[in-house]
């Protein structure tokens, strides 16, 4: 594009079915993003290192590393428009296809999102509130703020880390030393974040087009085990007034950081009724699974919407639904499980859908897909859940 003003008109570009579309990531939020694309009559190429990657079994793929620029020129000439699936993409490269592609997620919102200082202050600049929190450059400025925050609190690289991996929850004055040796041995920015004794863990997938349509969807009530995803439960188990609050406070994040396509906004209800924002992902997430059932429209269609410039979808919800992931451990029971008659789901009134990913290794601990559980009420799908065993291997 020759000047800003040939950029900001291409936000406006409506991209229709038929185009293809180059995807930065190959996993299963590429998989499922293709998969509902492709339905809707789009073309998908994605740009991964690991050959027969998850999106590379249901679209083509450049088996590459996300850096070499060679192999994203040739996304890009290969691709009308183009997304990333995950968010540690390197922002270099999603600037550089700015210039010699249509990225209309841009690379200001990645580069904002891959650091958690620059997050926090990005989303208290859109006036939304954030649980307190501290850079820490010294051991020194980490006893200071703990001292401010008191105990528990918890040391996080400012990069990387998911899953719980990159964080340290200090619990006494003795572990303050070991903490950020640790941590520091990655070589980036540190925060502390004052420990929130919250009620219930949230988050809301908000989507943003290029045209500047914004539609969010419900609420999901989320448990981790772990540190890691287990369940996400909708409807929430919340009032309707906090419901609506926590997806205004998503569409206000989507507007102020400018997002195109979906931004997932993890919140914290604290014991006082308080909605603090915990952390962004500009990106389809794993709470927001349950919509490929649930809702009128998925959060994959809605994001391809987004970024194509098609008008947003209905994000109503129809069912209740709960969402439980499947790590490796689960993968062989629940193979056993649908190979068979389910009497607890008939019993119940429940129609458990099964996604699974196409990874090749069942590592322990590792996503390898979820259960969209269907039912009249939450509590059934809950018990299905509890009554399978699957989930306590």
């Amino acid at each position: 594009m020759s000047s800003a003003g040939d950029k900001a008109a291409a936000q406006g570009r409506v991209i229709l079915p038929g185009a293809t579309i180059g995807i930065l990531g190959g996993g299963q939020l590429g998989r499922m993003m293709a998969n509902a694309g492709s339905a809707m009559g789009y073309r998908f190429v994605a740009l991964d290192p690991t050959p027969d990657a998850p999106t590379g079994q249901v679209a083509q793929q450049i088996v590459a590393a996300y850096d070499n620029r060679e192999a994203a020129r040739e996304l890009a000439q290969r691709s009308d428009v183009i997304t990333y699936e995950f968010e540690n993409v390197d922002a270099g490269v999603a600037a550089m296809l700015m210039e010699e592609s249509y990225v209309p997620q841009g690379s200001e919102l990645l580069y904002t999102t891959q650091h958690r200082l620059r997050e926090k202050r990005a989303i208290e600049a859109a006036g939304v509130k954030v649980a307190p929190y501290a850079e820490v450059r010294s051991v020194d400025e980490l006893r200071e703020a703990v001292g401010r925050f008191g105990l528990p609190c918890v040391l996080k690289t400012a990069t990387g880390g998911y899953d719980g991996k990159g964080q340290w929850v200090i619990h006494s004055a003795d572990e303050i030393d070991e903490a950020f040796e640790t941590l520091k041995r990655a070589g980036v920015d540190l925060v502390l974040e004052q420990f929130i004794r919250f009620s219930k863990e949230l988050s809301v997938i908000a989507a943003r087009s290029t045209q500047g349509e914004i539609r969010t969807f419900p609420a999901a009530e989320n448990i981790h085990v772990d540190n890691i995803l287990h369940l996400s439960i909708v409807p929430a188990r919340i009032d309707e007034a906090l419901q609506r609050e926590a997806e205004r406070l998503a569409a206000r994040i989507a507007e102020g950081l400018g997002a195109v396509g979906l931004i997932a906004v993890e919140l914290f209800l604290t014991e006082d009724g308080e909605l603090l924002v915990n952390e962004l992902a500009p990106r389809p997430h794993n709470s927001g699974h349950y919509t490929m059932e649930a809702c009128r429209t998925s959060q994959f269609e809605q994001h391809v919407r987004a970024i194509c410039g098609l008008p947003l979808g209905d994000t109503s919800l129809l069912t209740p639904v709960v969402m439980v992931n499947v790590l490796g451990e689960h993968v062989e029971p629940l193979l056993d499980l649908v190979a068979k008659p389910d009497a607890s789901a008939e019993r119940r009134g429940v129609a458990p859908k099964i996604h699974l990913y196409g990874k090749h290794e069942a590592k322990h601990k590792r996503k390898m897909g979820h259960v969209n559980v269907l039912a009249a009420n939450v509590d059934e799908a809950l018990a299905w859940i509890s009554e399978t065993n699957i989930w306590r291997v």
